[in-house]
């Protein structure tokens, strides 16, 4: 076990071979901080490989777990004796024929199991919990709309958006069992990303946002949809997630989210930086794409026919203010996708 060197103590980073989980341990490995990073596998080299050849700064360490969400003692382990946890372990999955097992479940028992070995821990002091855009954005809402952290999905369901259901009752359960704390009870704050783009440090971060640009990349797909897409940086998301541990509102609920483009822009966009790929560029009538969507793998109809051809906007106003965030522009961390997928020769 790795003993902190310094009194900021240990950092418990659940999920940490995910795509933001990476990030995270890397931005505070670089700050001299001692991370203890959770993986389903520490014997799969695409889970720890990337995170054992991270830069360490002065003071800091990392120590790898092997942590099951839906085993509490497991989960307790992994806690116990740390100072902070990062909780940002979830499964990023939009449609599945069982939501509840495969989608809901691990959010909400994972969630749980977290926070109930916080409570056990008797060391934990601070929480910063990851949500999404998911658990904000309600079914129903008007085209142009820009969305606070005052909205809520409160209208998920497992037909219509078990992904929304599965942060939205995540985060919920978090507050709630905050609220339920005296002044000497954790400090707690939800980050909240929208689709998350930059560069991946291991072949798997392709399985979740930077997936769509896979679609492109590879030509899986002959043409684009009328889709507006919400962007922000990885490395963003991990800077925010760790500012959060010392800023921001007790209870704080931020929206991390720097601009918007098409579909169609994103494709262009990657066609001028990479002329050498065969990227599509034409864009499917909005009829078309509806029918495109009864193939997807991980989209639905109904979900296509709330998204395809409006524009949603987001206020990240409050983590500008109070984490002092200052954004990569939507197509830099877009460009900056890329160039780890080609050296790696992750395509196809």
């Amino acid at each position: 076990m790795v003993e902190p060197s310094n009194e900021d103590g240990v950092v418990l980073v659940t999920g940490a071979s995910g795509y933001i989980g990476s990030h995270i341990v890397a931005n505070l490995l670089s700050k001299g901080r001692v991370v203890r990073g959770t993986v389903r596998d520490s014997s799969d080299p695409e889970r720890i490989e990337h995170l054992r050849e991270m830069e360490v700064a002065e003071g800091g360490g990392l120590e790898i777990v092997e942590m099951d969400l839906l085993d509490g003692d497991s989960v307790h382990s992994a806690v116990s004796g740390c100072r902070s946890v990062i909780h940002t372990a979830a499964v990023v999955v939009l449609k599945s024929k069982r939501p509840q097992e495969k989608i809901v479940d691990p959010s909400v028992i994972g969630t749980k199991n977290v926070l109930n070995a916080i409570d056990k821990s008797g060391t934990v002091e601070h929480l910063v919990h990851t949500s999404s855009t998911a658990a904000i954005r309600p079914q129903k809402w008007r085209d142009g709309q820009t969305l606070t952290t005052e909205s809520w999905a409160d209208d998920a369901t497992l037909e219509n958006n078990p992904y929304g259901l599965a942060k939205f009752s995540s985060e919920r359960i978090v507050r709630e069992w905050h609220e339920k704390k005296d002044e000497s009870g954790p400090r707690m704050v939800t980050i909240n990303p929208c689709v998350v783009l930059g560069p991946p440090l291991s072949k798997r971060h392709l399985d979740g946002s930077p997936s769509f640009v896979m679609t492109l990349l590879n030509r899986e797909i002959p043409a684009v949809v009328p889709m507006h897409i919400s962007i922000v940086d990885v490395r963003d998301v991990a800077e925010a997630h760790v500012r959060a541990l010392t800023k921001g509102d007790n209870a704080g609920r931020y929206l991390v989210v720097s601009g918007q483009m098409w579909f169609r822009d994103i494709a262009k966009s990657l066609k001028k930086a990479n002329p050498d790929l065969r990227i599509p560029t034409r864009q499917l009538p909005y009829s078309l794409s509806l029918l495109v969507s009864l193939f997807h793998p991980k989209i639905s109809v109904a979900w296509a026919r709330a998204h395809l051809g409006k524009r949603l906007f987001w206020d990240a106003s409050p983590a500008e203010r109070d984490l002092g965030m200052e954004w990569r522009g939507p197509e830099v961390s877009l460009l900056e996708t890329v160039p780890a997928i080609l050296e790696n020769d992750w395509l196809g």
